[in-house]
């Protein structure tokens, strides 16, 4: 597939990501020393949001040559809660295909075994049934995804995997770099606070129903069509299923191959798609789009 289209030349410096990253710290800056309090807050959100679609890009080893210059880039924890190397990891692990809503072995999944559904009390299942609506993910999405994941990362943490232990502790002079201009700054520390949550929830927004529980591990993943603010916000990952098809493709030129070949990627996906966002929060904002339980989930031999 990758043959038939055509992208633009990978170049040593990719110079539109490094200018949205350019544009990403400015906005910062402008939140923390320039704007009042509530401007600051509605800034960061989409500020913040953007850097970690950034994290996204240089997990996938843009926009230079050298990983480390990739990871310098964005280098300061802005989202405060999670650390480069742990992102790395889950998010590369998540793209195996094969596996994608697996319960166990995709670590972005929503799913849960059964039979760990059947086993939760009501007011967890509450909980969980509230968060797969679209309403729920966004309020309450941020919380309950960083609790899962560090309790996840606790248990690797007490079985002795030092690479998830080093991970976190990569972490704290990432996050000590933001705590430190932070406190420099005018703003105060529960605003950025505020606007980190608001990034948490908009990515949120993307992750919604990025992938679906199917036979078919090609047709697991989703496209959100539409060019707006949100594409540029996720750097087009609302095409979600070129990206992984091409995971090393610039996100610039996603659009591009999906154009030149959507019948094909909407044959590829069993036309798993939407036209906008828009259409998201129609159909799912009080509506669940699936089961928390993982539907087609077969016990393991």
């Amino acid at each position: 597939m990758s043959d038939c289209v055509r992208t633009s030349e990978r170049s040593a410096v990719e110079w539109p990501t490094v200018g949205l990253a350019v544009v990403c710290y400015f906005f910062l800056f402008l939140a923390l020393w320039v704007l009042p309090v509530w401007g600051a807050i509605l800034v960061l959100g989409p500020a913040i949001a953007l850097h970690a679609s950034l994290t996204h890009e240089v997990v996938h080893g843009h926009p230079f040559q050298s990983q480390v210059a990739n990871a310098a880039l964005v280098f300061p924890a802005l989202t405060l809660t999670v650390p480069y190397a742990r992102f790395r990891a889950t998010h590369l692990a998540h793209h195996r295909d094969e596996v994608l809503t697996d319960p166990y072995d995709d670590p972005e999944t929503n799913y849960l075994d059964p039979e760990v559904w059947q086993r939760l009390g009501r007011p967890m299942r509450a909980v969980l049934r509230i968060n797969n609506t679209l309403a729920g993910r966004l309020l309450i999405g941020p919380l309950i995804g960083q609790i899962v994941w560090m309790l996840s990362d606790y248990r690797a943490c007490r079985a002795g995997d030092r690479t998830v232990l080093r991970g976190w502790v990569e972490h704290i002079p990432a996050l000590g770099l933001v705590l430190a201009v932070v406190w420099a700054a005018p703003l105060p520390f529960w605003a950025y606070a505020a606007g980190a949550y608001i990034a948490h929830s908009i990515l949120r927004l993307r992750t919604y129903l990025e992938h679906q529980a199917h036979e078919l591990a090609r047709a697991r993943t989703v496209i959100v069509e539409g060019r707006g603010a949100l594409a540029l916000l996720f750097l087009n990952n609302n095409l979600h299923v070129v990206h992984h098809m091409h995971p090393n493709v610039a996100w610039y030129d996603l659009p591009t191959l999906y154009a030149q070949n959507k019948a094909h990627y909407q044959r590829r996906n069993d036309g798993y798609v939407f036209t906008s966002y828009s259409q998201v929060f129609r159909r799912h904002f009080w509506r669940a789009k699936d089961t928390v339980a993982h539907p087609l989930w077969r016990p393991r031999d």
